[in-house]
């Protein structure tokens, strides 16, 4: 959950018409079912079973491709440092094609044959939460410097790739529970006991907990930093609304100059760029001294001893290693990458001019998501996959919620992720730039998840009881936890390393706090938010497949399938639960 799931500018609620459409969702525990409506029609250039023609289809998807890059690359920077990489290292770079590439490979399967709605899968920051927890366990906390400096290079490449093979092993084998959770069906069953007072802790705390790497990345250069947050407040905020005129093509009446968004669309990726380039002229001037870490040129060795091309293959930093603290602990991002796609599936499909997605779409969409996440894992991105906010954000801007974009997207940033220098170049982006980005990301990600109290009642007692103490225990428990690891000894290290593992992980430390007490403290449905967060989670047995959602079928072989009558049964195929036509 991080600034890839929340759009600046265009967050969750991207087009103001569409989370007030109940698309025959679920109805949670204790509430009634909400009267179901007819969903208006978006104004839409192309809509998702339309196609433009390939060239502007390749312009448009390079979009897409720059929207998600300016999100993509700040993962690395919070996570090599935790590996025990250098600065210098040029893997760095590697990490970070093999995060584009693996984003492409999901991204086209899941436009083509999961969800199959014009949704971009990549990285996410919800990981780097349990990540950082595993991470601080004694026996993957880095060496001392001195140490670090005394190592040769095979030494210090396999001081960070053994930390890597766990988290590979963690990725890979407790998203598997996302891809049982997806293609069995089971996701509607579990999330219904999922409510708001759930959602914010587990969601806000991926931005509370992650504050001290915000303000160490910025310290570098407070100067650019809070020049980095400015500017990016300015172009996403303030100049939102601000457009310039461009050439572009328009079906059916050819060439013709149009007004274009691009602070709307861009401003992540416009502030990177200018304050880049302001570093760059304060580094050719030597106003920054020499290995000052906010100069351009501090990391130049990466880029120079990048390959210029590397295809990422899995297994590439050795055979992933399985512990049970590492598989318990990262199922925490998992669980809350699972409740945040939900969320956004239902707006994708009112933004691109779909119908509501049905059950089968749902379970198909959570379980390729998961299968994503484990080849993440294997490939060794150090990652998970998430579906991408700032992306969600970009249809309702463009009004092109094309799939065949998507999938062309797909394609570049497969393309991108095989070109080594290009990942290297990310690398070169000076820390307090970074460090500027981090303070709005993190602040929306917060944002995001207290905006889940819309569906609560504030004035209730009951409810600030379970908010404050499932946001501030976590908060007091977690950090504590990480700084003194071996304050649990039960005299088995499996059990240690476990619990270690769980208690220093905020986002499930909250979570779990506020499932378990809005589900055992008493309050009415309407008190806990129950009925209006109906509306919005599109799960159980009232999801009707009529079979008229037929923008969610596969693209080839549906004649086939209805006619398997064993498919019906099957919860991840467009024919599961179809009512027969009179």
């Amino acid at each position: 959950m991080e600034l890839n799931n929340v759009a600046i500018g265009d967050n969750h609620t991207t087009d103001p018409e569409k989370l007030n459409e109940p698309n025959s969702r679920q109805t949670p525990l204790g509430a009634e079912p909400p009267p179901k409506t007819e969903r208006s029609k978006p104004q839409l250039l192309y809509a998702i079973n339309e196609n433009p023609v390939w060239y502007l289809s390749i312009f448009l998807a390079f979009q897409h491709y720059l929207t998600m890059i300016g999100a993509i690359v700040s993962i690395p920077f919070i996570l090599t440092p935790a590996l025990c990489m250098s600065d210098e290292d040029p893997n760095r770079g590697i990490i970070i094609s093999t995060m584009i590439f693996i984003t492409g490979i999901v991204t086209y399967f899941q436009a083509t044959w999961g969800v199959r709605l014009p949704i971009v899968q990549g990285g996410t920051i919800s990981f780097l939460v349990p990540t950082l927890a595993i991470l601080a366990l004694p026996q993957w906390k880095c060496p001392a410097q001195a140490d670090l400096d005394a190592m040769n290079e095979t030494e210090r490449e396999e001081l960070w790739q053994i930390r890597m093979r766990e988290l590979s092993g963690a990725i890979a084998v407790s998203a598997m529970v996302q891809v049982v959770l997806g293609y069995t069906g089971l996701v509607g069953k579990i999330l219904k006991y999922v409510t708001p007072l759930t959602i914010v802790p587990t969601v806000s705390l991926v931005g509370l907990t992650l504050f001290e790497h915000a303000a160490d990345t910025a310290s570098k250069h407070w100067g650019i930093a809070v020049g980095t947050t400015g500017m990016l407040t300015l172009f996403s905020q303030i100049m939102c609304d601000v457009t310039i005129p461009v050439i572009a093509y328009r079906k059916g009446h050819g060439l013709e100059v149009r007004q274009f968004q691009l602070f709307r669309l861009f401003p992540v990726l416009l502030t990177i760029i200018i304050m880049w380039g302001l570093c760059g002229i304060l580094t050719a001037t030597d106003v920054f001294p020499p290995s000052h870490p906010s100069r351009t040129d501090v990391r130049l060795n990466v880029l120079t001893s990048a390959k210029w091309f590397y295809v990422p293959y899995p297994f590439q930093f050795g055979l992933p290693s399985v512990t049970l603290s590492g598989v318990l602990g990262m199922l925490a991002g998992v669980l809350a990458c699972t409740v945040e796609s939900l969320s956004y599936y239902p707006t994708v499909s009112q933004m691109s001019g779909a119908q509501p997605p049905p059950l089968h779409a749902i379970n198909r969409g959570i379980g390729t998501e998961g299968l994503g996440t484990v080849l993440a894992g294997l490939w060794g991105a150090g990652n998970g996959t998430n579906t991408f906010g700032e992306n969600v954000g970009a249809i309702g801007v463009t009004k092109i919620g094309s799939r065949r974009v998507i999938q062309w997207a797909a394609v570049i940033m497969v393309l991108q992720g095989v070109i080594g220098k290009f990942g290297a170049i990310f690398i070169l982006i000076p820390d307090s730039v970074v460090g500027g980005i981090f303070c709005v990301m993190f602040g929306m990600i917060i944002a995001f998840g207290l905006s889940t109290l819309q569906y609560v009642d504030l004035r209730s007692a009951r409810n600030l009881y379970i908010l404050g103490l499932s946001i501030f225990f976590p908060m007091v428990l977690c950090p504590w936890m990480q700084q003194n690891p071996g304050a649990i000894n039960t005299g088995n290290e499996t059990v240690d390393s476990t619990l270690t593992v769980l208690l220093g992980t905020t986002i499930l430390v909250g979570g779990f706090l506020g499932c378990f007490l809005d589900n055992i403290i008493p309050g009415t449905p309407a008190e806990r938010g129950l009925i209006e967060w109906a509306n919005e989670m599109p799960l159980g047995d009232d999801n009707v497949n009529d079979g008229t959602a037929t923008d969610f079928d596969f693209p080839y072989g549906m004649n086939a399938i209805r006619s398997w009558k064993w498919t019906y049964y099957v919860p991840f195929m467009p024919t599961y639960k179809l009512k027969k036509q009179n």
